[in-house]
């Protein structure tokens, strides 16, 4: 009897880890197999899904699928992806999906996103997706990131992949009409993915200092918070000024501004940033509110803005030119309460094993969004490089608060920058995103316990490192 409940519980234990594919230091173990999706449009060139199948070869994908269809096709053959995964039998290792179309045809990719979500075999598992677009008939920029992306996983193979993806923007950017254009990523991955084949006994090469912003310059932060009915955002603002001054950022506070005051604060602090003396070599924006249903700010005037038009208002700013933008966004982005994705286990498991909490729905999820320039594939604000926008909740969810310490994000945010300020930015994040995910989360209009999870925008082209 001792044998067989020992066995059991072996067994158990072995479920419960090849459930939760996050190891205990924050890094994706990736045991289960590898599987690749091509979904293709038939305008697209053959030699283009040559490249995509031979970088899949590269990060280790054993499986490899093409499907050529029309847009419009697309989610059904997803559909039958996400079907065929949960018929393995076992839990993965990752997923790959390629969507390659002509440019603009990728209007609602989050529908093809979300519907890969809801794969069981996937759950705590990374889910990359890259969208590629093309012109008719001509060669299609991603086949230039699809190459350098290569390279770089054969030569630094113990990279994480959004290491990776940031030096690939840096090569890939393109001067246009007075501004910086490259590929944007959109993150909710809650540890370092890395794809590579590591081998441990080759020498880790030292990054270059081209490869890390110049912080030595000024530093400048605005803080923007509505604090009319709601409780708890003067903890948030507390901590995030002392942060701020911490870090060495010349901090303004503003309270309770007005939707038409967002706009004309960040325009001031645009044109302060424009005629300081000296370089300016990295700003930082907060924007705390309420939020509306579509992801809108609303002031407290209950008017609303759109936090990508205030993006786009200091993305004009000449003296930040090539330099970190940074924003962060403590708001709901709508009205869905996640109650996240629970163990595929029977209920003993639990009391036995001190099971993980449920996993957020949307988490574990990394978009590469290839043509910055394009149309409104990425569903967010596109092209501009060095922004850097960190959303307290996925699309579509509610971003939860506390009255008596403040929102979860923020909190969160400060004590993980606060413990290793020298880190790149974009790993504490993922780390912050991390700690969120296994909170459980008892919003003021709810009886249940409910998920968070972060969203990460990103076209750095270099590591961002906020202390030297």
């Amino acid at each position: 009897m001792a044998f067989l409940v020992s066995g059991t519980l072996q067994v158990a234990a072995q479920i419960a880890d090849a459930q939760d594919s996050l190891g205990r230091k924050g890094k994706y173990n990736l045991q289960g197999p590898r599987m690749a999706l091509t979904l293709s449009s038939p305008e697209v060139l053959a030699s283009t899904v040559a490249v995509l199948e031979d970088v899949f070869q590269i990060l280790g994908f054993e499986s490899c699928q093409r499907r050529e269809a029309s847009v419009q096709e697309f989610l059904g053959e997803l559909t039958g992806f996400r079907k065929q995964l949960d018929a393995h039998g076992g839990p993965m290792g990752c997923a790959l999906v390629a969507l390659v179309a002509l440019s603009g045809q990728l209007r609602q990719p989050q529908q093809l996103v979300r519907e890969l979500s809801r794969c069981g075999a996937l759950r705590g598992c990374p889910k990359v997706f890259l969208l590629l677009s093309s012109t008719p008939g001509g060669a299609p920029k991603p086949r230039a990131f699809l190459t350098e992306l290569g390279e770089l996983c054969r030569r630094c193979s113990h990279w994480s992949l959004l290491q990776l993806l940031t030096e690939v923007f840096c090569r890939m950017a393109e001067e246009s009409s007075g501004a910086t254009y490259c590929p944007v990523l959109r993150s909710s991955l809650r540890g370092a993915l890395c794809l590579g084949d590591v081998k441990p006994w080759r020498p880790k090469p030292e990054p270059s200092f081209s490869a890390q912003y110049d912080l030595s310059g000024t530093r400048a932060a605005l803080l923007l918070s509505v604090m009319l009915d709601r409780p708890g955002a003067q903890h948030d603002v507390k901590a995030l000024r002392d942060l701020c001054q911490a870090l060495g950022f010349e901090t303004t506070l503003r309270t309770d501004p007005t939707a038409q005051a967002f706009q004309e604060e960040v325009a001031q602090f645009r044109k302060q940033l424009d005629t300081h003396r000296g370089p300016v070599s990295c700003a930082l924006v907060a924007l705390m509110a309420h939020g509306g249903p579509q992801g809108q700010l609303l002031g407290a005037d209950g008017q609303e803005v759109q936090p990508e038009a205030l993006v786009q208002e200091l993305n004009c700013c000449g003296a930040l030119r090539g330099r970190p933008k940074i924003f962060l966004i403590q708001a709901c982005r709508g009205g869905h309460r996640d109650a996240g994705m629970g163990l595929i286990a029977l209920p003993w498991f639990w009391r036995w094993l001190q099971a993980p909490p449920a996993i957020p729905s949307y988490a574990d999820i990394l978009q590469i969004h290839v043509d910055a320039q394009g149309s409104s594939s990425s569903g967010f604000t596109p092209g501009n490089s060095d922004i850097l926008t960190v959303y307290a909740a996925t699309e579509g969810c509610v971003a939860y608060r506390d009255e008596k310490k403040g929102s979860d994000f923020i909190q969160t945010l400060v004590e993980v920058l606060r413990t290793d300020p020298r880190g790149d930015l974009l790993e504490l994040l993922t780390e912050v995103n991390r700690q969120m995910c296994e909170l459980d989360v008892l919003g003021p209009d709810c009886d249940e316990r409910r998920k968070a999870c972060l969203e990460i925008h990103s076209s750095l082209r270099r590591r961002l490192c906020l202390q030297a």
